[in-house]
């Protein structure tokens, strides 16, 4: 992994891509999501400060766990600009996110015990599949074999 010298304080987007393992595309993906920032030179070139390389990883690791982007970016938006995450702010976020992530492994777990259910019947009928159709929410609206769009009238011109 290349080094950085110490006397750098700006990267361009090949050296924070190298360091943070993030592909270039993914670095302006992120950019334009505002989760990192960067100044153009004058050769309307991009260069990041070094505390891009601690918000990539941030974003990479909240990223493997499920964690929304638009998640990741508010989290982001209340720390000070050009400060890195810190181990603290990690622990305090983690843990707002942790009944998230526990409600998202409870909807998982049911969606695998019906899953074979499912298969089972082949049907996905909105009167009987759990997944399409839990607790024939739709059956006491409508009949039929499947869930169509709901057209609402237009807007009566005038009165």
């Amino acid at each position: 992994m290349p080094q950085i010298p110490e006397k750098i304080h700006e990267l361009t987007v090949g050296q924070l891509s190298a360091r943070s393992g993030a592909a270039v595309s993914a670095l302006h993906f992120y950019e334009a999501k505002g989760l990192i920032s960067s100044r153009r030179t004058s050769g309307n070139q991009r260069r990041y400060s070094r505390d891009a390389l601690r918000r990539v990883a941030f974003v990479r690791a909240a990223q493997r766990v499920g964690i929304p982007l638009a998640t990741i970016r508010e989290a982001l938006a209340r720390l000070p600009e050009e400060r890195t995450p810190t181990r603290e702010d990690w622990a305090r976020l983690s843990a707002a996110w942790r009944a998230e992530l526990d409600e998202r492994i409870r909807q998982l777990g049911r969606l695998r015990d019906h899953l074979t259910d499912c298969i089972g019947c082949g049907c996905l009928s909105l009167e009987t599949c759990v997944l399409s159709n839990p607790d024939d929410a739709f059956g006491e609206r409508m009949a039929g074999s499947r869930l169509l769009p709901v057209r609402r009238p237009a807007p009566e011109d005038g009165a």
